[in-house]
């Protein structure tokens, strides 16, 4: 019952233009969840019922199939986006993700072998969502060798990034700062020499 929910909500979001990669109720449920450990288990649930979407879809051929299968796919990479994200943020704040990350890098191997099955189909409609299933592909193998790595170095690697930045946000602060500072200063130049005056053209300033 909840899969067919979620296809008729995918249906209906192509349908009025406006798509976000998780349901209002998944949705909600992140935002309950502030743990970053407990957060990723989330969004791997999430993760894992998009690939079971497309391979129920994939096993059955009618018209329009193929939408299905691409929004799931690319909800799935954005999914798999969010989680380094979730990682990153908490290894930023120097929080221990140790379980979330194993268990990540676990789930992902499973979702990597679920993405090369589908890609070893040979459908008619394949065209229409090769690119997203290539995306997804390549997605999880960057995540599951980030997940892999050390988690220290990889801590190192996200707040040396975020350091430079920073720095990079800082520097382009300072410029903006100064271009307005010439620009006030030009108006307030330009206001002085308009200024009005009762005195007449030949008469000089006390």
């Amino acid at each position: 019952m909840r899969i067919l929910i979620l296809l008729l909500a995918a249906g209906a979001a192509w349908a009025q233009g406006q798509r976000d990669f998780l349901t209002e109720d998944e949705a909600d449920q992140i935002r309950l969840i502030q743990e970053p450990n407990e957060r990723l288990a989330l969004y791997l649930k999430f993760a894992r019922l998009r690939l079971e979407l497309v391979r129920q879809t994939l096993a059955v051929e009618k018209a329009g199939r193929s939408r299905l299968i691409h929004n799931n796919l690319e909800d799935y990479g954005r999914i798999i986006e969010a989680m380094d994200n979730v990682i990153d943020d908490a290894l930023a704040r120097k929080l221990d993700v140790g379980k979330g990350v194993a268990l990540v890098a676990e789930q992902e191997k499973q979702f990597l072998a679920a993405l090369e099955e589908f890609n070893a189909v040979k459908a008619k409609d394949r065209y229409l969502y090769e690119f997203v299933l290539k995306d997804s592909l390549e997605a999880t193998q960057d995540s599951l060798e980030e997940s892999q790595h050390d988690l220290k170095e990889r801590a190192h690697r996200v707040v040396d990034q975020d350091v430079r930045e920073k720095k990079e946000r800082e520097s382009l602060m300072t410029v903006k700062d100064v271009e307005r500072k010439k620009e006030e200063a030009a108006k307030e130049e330009k206001k002085a020499r308009k200024a009005p005056t009762l005195r007449r053209k030949d008469e000089k300033p006390q």
